[in-house]
């Protein structure tokens, strides 16, 4: 991973922009990291990807139907002096 202080991504921001196509380019300001350049294709895959619900991530998941009981214990919990 490269980091481009702003400056220098100023500078050179057609190769910034170019570099994109392959990985996404940090960018920091003050020795912090401020940015993240990406390619269009790469930002699309990202905002428009499939969301799933929680309960489809679960039915998706590898562990689906592998008999792990995951029921929930529905006794009162232990008694406690105060």
């Amino acid at each position: 991973m490269h980091v481009w202080q702003l400056q220098e991504a100023k500078a050179k921001l057609s190769e910034v922009v170019r570099l994109c196509d392959n990985e996404p380019q940090w960018i920091s300001s003050r020795g912090e990291e401020k940015a993240v350049m990406l390619s269009v294709k790469e930002y699309n895959r990202l905002t428009t990807g499939n969301h799933y619900s929680i309960g489809e991530f679960f039915r998706n998941s590898p562990l689906f139907g592998s008999g792990i009981d995951l029921t929930r214990d529905k006794s009162p919990g232990r008694e406690v002096d105060l």
